[in-house]
Order: C-alpha cells, then structure tokens, then sequence
C-alpha cells in the first residue's frame, strides 16, 4: 500500500514509462501521506483492445488508478491526484492528430481486509 495502477493505450506510441515511474515514485513518496517510500508499488498495464466513443478520430488515454488505506481526508487524495495527473501531463507524449485524455482516480482500501506480507 498505496498501489499506482497505470493503464496506457498501445496507440500512444514510445511511452516514457521508466521515465514516468521514477518521477511519480518521487513526487508520491515526497507526500506526507506516504511515508514508507518502499510501500508505494506503481506499474503500468497496456491496453491493447479498446474503445473511445465513436467517431473515427485517433484517440487514447492515460487512466491512473491510486490505491489508498481508508482514513485520507479528500484534500489529501486530491492532492495526491494532482501530483499523479501534473506527471502524466508533463511526460505525456504529444502525437499530431491524435487526442489523449488523462485521467486519475483516487480508491480507498479497506484495511479489515487487506493483507500484507514482507519476505526479507
């Protein structure tokens, strides 16, 4: 905990991811709400079928799901939103004709029943 889920469509072209991971994993961990840097996992998922609409037009997205323990105040989540969506904004790739949306979601883990373990 907290989980970073990134889905990409495919369409996108050279992502940065390696570039996108190490800027997120710094801004997240430089949160107060996530103290424990080695606690934040974030990993991409790529898309490969998908739909936008209708309209012929090329089009993509960036969905970022962020995984949190119950009890964030919403200012914390959606401050933690924003830094998720200024990185995505930065490194986003811009291809001529194409439209992209960025999006970010904010969930909340139950703690009752999520479980946890480390192997050292």
């Amino acid at each position: 905990m907290p989980h970073l889920v990134i889905e990409t469509t495919a369409n996108l072209g050279t992502y940065p991811k390696a570039q996108v991971l190490k800027e997120l994993a710094t801004s997240l961990t430089a949160h107060p709400q996530i103290p424990v840097e080695a606690d934040l996992k974030i990993r991409f998922v790529d898309v490969t079928d998908f739909e936008m609409g209708t309209a012929p037009e090329l089009r993509g997205f960036v969905h970022a799901e962020l995984r949190l323990m119950t009890g964030r105040t919403p200012e914390a989540k959606t401050e933690l939103a924003g830094r998720v969506l200024e990185v995505l904004q930065r490194l986003t790739p811009r291809s001529a004709g194409m439209s992209v949306q960025l999006s970010v979601e904010v969930r909340d883990m139950d703690r009752a029943t999520y479980a946890k373990a480390r192997l050292e």
